[in-house]
């Protein structure tokens, strides 16, 4: 939509940002190979080709970050579009504001964490548990199916895609905060500890969430696609 493509643009160029505008897949290709984007605010619904044809497009040569706008915001929506490759999801009327917002979180995570080439995978596995990302479920070792929370789910995953590497609170919530529609309403730390309760062997002695004082905690585990 003209209307508002011309709004976001004039809205994020107030906000320090270069912005390529196009009008339809075609316009974001020759803009792709003509400039140099560092992320793509993409609306689901066009004539043509729909955004996730073309999400999934750029998956097959580009990692360049992605956020998908729709008018569409069923949980199923949502995750069909995080299955496509989008980093985040954005549902139609929304503030600008947090569009600038989650455009600045998911330039953090691209910037300053490398994903684990595991962690696109649909089922990943760790230390015998198996969490599936599409169905959002988590299965133990001993093949049951463990009830998780939204958050806890979402920061589970965060973890399995960045496994090895000290996560600060900040990039966790970076992480998990445009994944659920219920935004956390405790602090990480809360989270963690009830992560904890349903995956570690002894809660009050950690071996797959440990905590790196003063900076955050790692995963530890090594993690690994499931073949399907």
């Amino acid at each position: 939509d003209r209307e508002i493509r011309d709004l976001i643009s004039r809205f994020l160029k107030k906000n320090g940002f270069r912005v390529d505008a196009a009008a339809n897949g075609k316009e974001m290709r020759a803009a792709l190979v003509a400039s140099n984007i560092d992320l793509v605010v993409l609306d689901r619904v066009m004539p043509g080709e729909d955004g996730l044809h073309l999400c999934r497009d750029l998956r097959k040569e580009s990692r360049v970050p992605v956020i998908l706008l729709t008018l569409l915001g069923s949980d199923t929506d949502r995750i069909v579009g995080l299955e496509m490759g989008a980093d985040d999801y954005l549902t139609k009327p929304f503030n600008p504001q947090e569009l600038l917002a989650r455009i600045k979180a998911v330039l953090r995570r691209a910037n300053d964490l490398p994903v684990n080439t595991a962690g696109r995978a649909r089922r990943l596995a760790f230390a015998g548990w198996v969490i599936d990302r599409v169905a959002r479920e988590l299965i133990s070792p001993e093949q049951v199916m463990v009830t998780l929370t939204d958050g806890e789910f979402d920061l589970l995953q965060a973890f399995a895609e960045h496994p090895h590497l000290t996560l600060t609170r900040e990039q966790l919530l970076d992480l998990t905060r445009g994944r659920s529609t219920v935004a956390f309403d405790r602090s990480i730390d809360m989270q963690i500890a009830r992560l904890r309760r349903k995956i570690e062997a002894d809660a009050e002695a950690p071996e797959l969430i440990k905590t790196i004082r003063n900076k955050g905690y790692i995963f530890t585990p090594d993690v690994l696609p499931v073949e399907e």
